[in-house]
């Protein structure tokens, strides 16, 4: 990709929408979707590890997804999480690539053991790295983190409510260690182009969005691609 397109984003988000609508398509229980939107996700990685994009950012599901759906459904999705990083830890171009791998999110409080030990295991395994970037976002509601960095602050002795500026609020954002987004894609749009639980709000103030019909399972890196160069050639303002 990096040897057709100059200028790549440097920060690219995916809200990947669809699985579930697109398995009812195909005759199949719901939650199966998820299994082949796992498969498009990997079909993604390989265009983003062979390419110039430093920073990507993929919403692995939301709290509500983890905690209000049906018992089966939540289990697969934990099994889903434990059988891809486990996968992802063992291949060459993690390495090669000398990509980090963090997992953000209250994830911590709801998964099963085996869920994780496999996220501690490919964050560890990838901790010294800093070339490029992969981030999960795993029950994780934006409005969740907002209201965590507020409680940190209002919580610290050290910060006077008058010294609260930009940079306050981001270094205490999960975040934190990540730059602003420059172009977030959502899928499986249906004529309803919209946020979710306030999709990391303070990062993506001046994104630009990129709305794809396309459910994710049939999501290519060919849209991928797509999606770049429509970004590409829309001209940014920042607010002025």
């Amino acid at each position: 990709m990096s040897d057709k397109i100059q200028n790549l984003p440097l920060h690219i988000a995916i809200i990947p929408d669809g699985n579930r609508r697109w398995a009812k398509k195909k005759g199949l229980n719901s939650w199966l979707g998820h299994l082949w939107g796992v498969k498009a996700l990997e079909k993604i990685l390989m265009t983003v590890l062979d390419s110039d994009i430093k920073f990507f950012t993929f919403w692995g599901g939301s709290f509500d997804n983890l905690t209000k759906r049906t018992k089966k459904e939540v289990d697969f999705l934990f099994y889903l999480y434990v059988k891809h990083f486990t996968r992802l830890a063992k291949k060459k171009e993690i390495k090669e690539n000398e990509m980090k791998i963090s997992v953000l999110g209250r994830w911590k409080e709801i998964s099963p053991p085996k869920t994780i030990e496999a996220i501690n295991n490919i964050e560890k395994m990838t901790a010294q790295n800093g070339k490029k970037f992969l981030n999960f976002l795993i029950a994780y509601n934006g409005t969740d983190e907002m209201i965590n960095a507020v409680r940190k602050i209002a919580a610290s002795p050290e910060i006077k409510p008058a010294e609260i500026n930009e940079e306050t609020i981001k270094q205490n954002l999960w975040t934190k260690d990540l730059p602003p987004v420059d172009l977030v894609i959502r899928t499986g749009v249906e004529n309803d182009p919209h946020n979710s639980t306030g999709f990391m709000m303070w990062d993506t103030v001046y994104s630009h969005y990129y709305f794809t019909k396309t459910l994710w399972p049939d999501f290519k890196p060919e849209e991928f691609k797509k999606a770049i160069s429509d970004y590409l050639k829309t001209e940014k303002r920042m607010g002025e």
